[in-house]
């Protein structure tokens, strides 16, 4: 239906993870589509209609389709009203470490991917790894003595920045060598709805109705 919610998305992606978890936060309805990265679908003409980049996640809902996952965390904070920030301050600021993440923990993305997915020459990570754990020591940085990034509840900021770094074990990545971080993902854990990655986004195509 147009006013239902429609979200295209793979299973091994972080940044299908980061709307699934919010939908899944948000207890909402929706409509999952996968697109099988592995078999190259996202290159498909059919799926460049949706997402020129070929990419995933892609969204459809009331008629629009948004593409890019911390875009699509704002737009449904925004039409939802869940998880956004309780004065216009807190909103932007929210979305101010949704830019930094797609410069900064995108990196963690990158350690993870060129350890379980593709080889590249240790230069390539020695150059990668250095930026992921700066980037996860910003974030513990900024948690020390608060609950979440943002405020005084979580907001899309929690959820598009632990999207993208929930994979750091795979990428070789200890969370236990940065304590506010290891604590910040045991609330987010602690919050109805939450599942990690493989638990939350299907394989195959399916309706998702949060009980």
């Amino acid at each position: 239906m147009e006013d239902g919610i429609t979200l295209f998305g793979s299973f091994t992606s972080s940044s299908t993870y980061k709307p699934m978890l919010y939908l899944a936060l948000a207890r909402l309805p929706f409509s999952f589509r996968t697109v099988n990265l592995k078999l190259g679908v996202q290159k498909a003409p059919e799926h460049l209609a949706r997402n020129r980049y070929g990419q995933v996640p892609v969204l459809h809902h009331r008629g629009l389709t948004i593409v890019q996952s911390n875009v699509i965390l704002d737009y449904l904070a925004r039409t939802t009203g869940h998880f956004e920030g309780r004065t216009e301050q807190e909103c932007w600021t929210a979305r101010e470490w949704l830019s930094w993440e797609a410069d900064a923990i995108t990196n963690v993305a990158k350690v993870r991917h060129y350890s379980r997915f593709r080889s590249v020459d240790p230069a390539v990570m020695a150059y990668f790894r250095p930026l992921a754990e700066a980037a996860i020591g910003f974030v513990d940085k900024a948690l020390a003595g608060r609950d979440w990034l943002v405020g005084e509840a979580p907001t899309i900021a929690d959820i598009g920045c632990w999207g993208r770094m929930v994979f750091m074990a795979e990428g070789g990545l200890d969370i236990a060598r940065w304590p506010n971080v290891e604590a910040w993902s045991r609330r987010l854990a602690a919050m109805p709805g939450f599942a990690l990655p493989y638990d939350l986004i299907p394989k195959k195509d399916t309706e998702v109705a949060p009980a």
